[in-house]
């Protein structure tokens, strides 16, 4: 009998022990939720995880959100912060805001022949790509005999890159009124890394350095390929130098130091000139042990990380005449700046065609290019195909006088989609070679503008409205720059240069006018005919 009820006493403590758990994980949040008051209901975590993702970091928590407003439009201003930001005084939205930046592009976009990508060919293309790298990202672990948690990455067609590619058009990279740009740079900087890996020209270095040429191809900077948890990829170059450091005066333009705040400054001043010719690029300070060695797969990569002296963790390029701790870039002690510009579509979706700048430079210690001794150049450029019947020596112009303003000396060649033909837009590339020396302005880079005395009206009148006080170039730079993470991005005498070098082009322009007259010098094609005037129909100086 005492065995018994034993056994019954044990039985009731199990059931009331169950039932104080029922009442306590699942009748009592019940009543919970019955008595909050309705008016203030419990935020969701999940609120907007499509749109940005969760991130745990100080500058997540802390960012203003740029992907909120639309760099073309005006929209609602609200008072100006204390940062500086957008309010009612904001030239930068006011310029947005101008007809300049809201008229009808010409020719208009009529169907599939004017985007980039066809839609379907290119998600099952990515569906395929996402695939590949599960296989061989599930294969690695096996090898090293780990074990991940980590679910599969899958391809979202909400992805900000996804709608990146598939927005391309003949017109430029992004359309003026698309809210992705703004989306995609803020999911460059928040999404965590999954992969690193050397960029593809670096891959061709490894182990084929010629140290007896004296232009070096990669070998004073140094790039790496990341790709975030979204299947997104970004080229992250690393700071080499400060703000506040100049080029020296007796470096050639070959051996300058790429800047990472010079891509950053150059995609922020290619959208104010309305070209969107830049891939969109975002600042962020990096995690160099997180991020890159963590996560890389190479082994390569992985052997030139060290830990320096001052306990720094650092990294350098392997290359026989770079694989020197000299030449390292080294975190603080791990988190290291950089810029992330976005990957346009695959070559295999998106074919490029690599062209030689007509105006290219010697890339000798004392050679000279004929364009550099011969001031009839332009007219031997114009009769050679194809700049003597389509719009590419009007882009080279364009291309020229984005290089003269960000004092880029090293643009040997340029690219473009061969989908859009002759006449496509040239792409702004490779850009950490400018705003080097802001006491030096170079005159010579503006020799396509200067010797063909040619210029679209609509590029003219964009640097008009720029020129005028209430929308000065530094000022809306300024302004713009103050939404990447690593603001300041430039220096302020590298702002003010930018004003001091739109006068000079000005004056170009108005030299050309009064030798070969307005209607020679302003080319008015189907996309300038309708472009409205910035205040100055008529050229005056």
């Amino acid at each position: 009998m005492p065995g018994l009820r034993r056994d019954r006493l044990l039985t009731l403590l199990l059931l009331g022990t169950l039932l104080s758990a029922d009442l306590y994980f699942h009748l009592w949040p019940q009543v919970q939720r019955q008595l909050r008051p309705r008016e203030d209901p419990p935020s969701c975590p999940c609120a907007g995880r499509v749109s940005s993702p969760a991130s745990d970091s100080p500058a997540a928590s802390s960012d203003p959100g740029p992907a909120a407003r639309n760099f073309s439009q005006a929209g609602p201003r609200a008072e100006r912060g204390g940062d500086g930001r957008s309010g009612p005084g904001s030239k930068l939205q006011a310029l947005f805001a101008h007809p300049l930046y809201s008229v009808l592009e010409e020719p208009p976009l009529l169907g599939p022949e004017d985007s980039l990508l066809a839609s379907q060919e290119a998600l099952r293309y990515y569906r395929r790509k996402v695939a590949r790298w599960n296989r061989r990202h599930k294969m690695y672990k096996e090898q090293l005999n780990l074990t991940s948690l980590d679910p599969p990455l899958q391809l979202r067609l909400e992805a900000s890159w996804v709608r990146f590619h598939l927005g391309i058009n003949r017109h430029g990279l992004y359309s003026r009124s698309s809210p992705i740009v703004n989306q995609l740079l803020r999911d460059m900087r928040h999404f965590p890394t999954v992969s690193a890996d050397y960029s593809q020209d670096e891959k061709a270095l490894l182990g084929a350095c010629d140290c007896t040429q004296i232009v070096k191809p990669s070998g004073v900077h140094l790039k790496l390929v990341l790709r975030f948890s979204d299947f997104g990829k970004a080229m992250f170059k690393p700071m080499r130098q400060q703000r506040d450091e100049e080029t020296p005066e007796d470096f050639f333009y070959f051996i300058d130091f790429q800047r990472h705040n010079a891509e950053i400054a150059a995609f922020h001043l290619d959208r104010i000139l309305d070209f969107r010719r830049v891939p969109p690029t975002v600042g962020k300070l990096v995690n160099v042990t997180k991020e890159i060695l963590e996560v890389t797969k190479n082994e390569i990569l992985q052997s030139v990380f060290f830990v320096s002296p001052a306990s720094n963790v650092c990294f350098f390029a392997k290359c026989p005449y770079m694989c020197k701790t000299e030449y390292a870039v080294c975190g603080n002690p791990h988190l290291l700046e950089g810029s992330l510009s976005a990957f346009l579509p695959s070559l295999n979706l998106a074919p490029r065609l690599s062209v030689p700048n007509p105006w290219i430079r010697s890339y000798t210690l004392a050679g000279k290019e004929e364009w550099e001794v011969n001031p009839l150049y332009c007219d031997i450029v114009k009769q050679i195909y194809p700049y003597n019947s389509s719009n590419r020596l009007l882009n080279i112009i364009d291309m020229a006088i984005f290089d003269f303003l960000i004092g880029n000396m090293d643009r040997h060649h340029y690219e473009m989609f061969t989908k859009f033909g002759d006449d496509g837009f040239l792409i702004h590339l490779d850009n950490a070679r400018g705003f080097g020396r802001h006491s030096h302005d170079e005159l010579s880079i503006l020799s396509p503008l200067s010797q063909c005395c040619v210029i679209k009206k609509k590029t003219l009148l964009h640097l008009q409205l720029l020129a005028q006080a209430n929308y000065r170039l530094s000022d809306v730079m300024r302004e713009s720059l103050l939404d990447d993470q690593l603001t300041p991005v430039l220096t302020e005498p590298h702002l003010l240069a930018l004003d001091r070098r739109l006068q000079i082009i000005l004056k170009a322009v108005e030299g050309c006018i009064e030798a070969h007259g307005e209607e020679s010098v302003i080319a008015s094609g189907p996309a300038e005919q309708s472009a409205p005037d910035s205040g100055r129909v008529k050229w005056t100086s």
